[in-house]
């Protein structure tokens, strides 16, 4: 069993005035997901459309939000152990992903790879892909994904290929 690392999870809001004020201030450890060989994940926040709506008091971490959110976007953390691998997948989304710790190679189809490192950023934009811890130590991502229509080849939408086992993510 993988422990994962606790992150600090600040939300702000408003008073009734229309004060800034902390709503919540705690701390999250990601869960390990059926399915995502070992990978823990913790849904930050989501939103259910966009613009997103600032007057909803909902707390975001509390919405189910799938893989992706149709019409919103989802930021979640997400921690990758030694030797662990996602399943070839794709979303019609932009995601953007900010490695924070470690190192993480991306697999494209047709055997396309690279490897992102600490600081490096990934603009994932509906393509198939697959992740792959190659290191010896844990690597941390936040990805923010947000809908995108789907890529056209031919004038005919490239679908999503979500696994099974990854549609309950929390």
């Amino acid at each position: 069993m993988t422990v994962y690392k606790p992150f600090q999870r600040v939300v702000t809001g408003h008073d009734k005035k229309g004060h800034a004020i902390i709503c919540s201030n705690e701390r999250i450890v990601p869960t390990e997901m059926p399915g995502a060989d070992g990978a823990g994940f913790a849904t930050i926040w989501s939103a259910p459309e966009l613009p997103v709506d600032n007057n909803d008091e909902t707390d975001g971490r509390d919405r189910n939000a799938g893989i992706t959110l149709p019409g919103g976007s989802v930021i979640r953390m997400v921690d990758t152990p030694p030797g662990s691998e996602s399943p070839m997948h794709r979303t019609n989304s932009i995601d953007y992903g900010i490695v924070l710790e470690g190192e993480i190679e991306l697999e494209l189809d047709k055997g396309v790879k690279t490897i992102v490192s600490t600081g490096g950023v990934i603009v994932q934009r509906g393509t198939i892909h697959a992740w792959r811890n190659v290191s010896d130590k844990l690597c941390r991502i936040v990805f923010v994904l947000t809908e995108a229509k789907p890529y056209l080849v031919n004038g005919v939408p490239l679908d999503d290929l979500k696994p099974e086992d990854m549609d309950g993510f929390h």
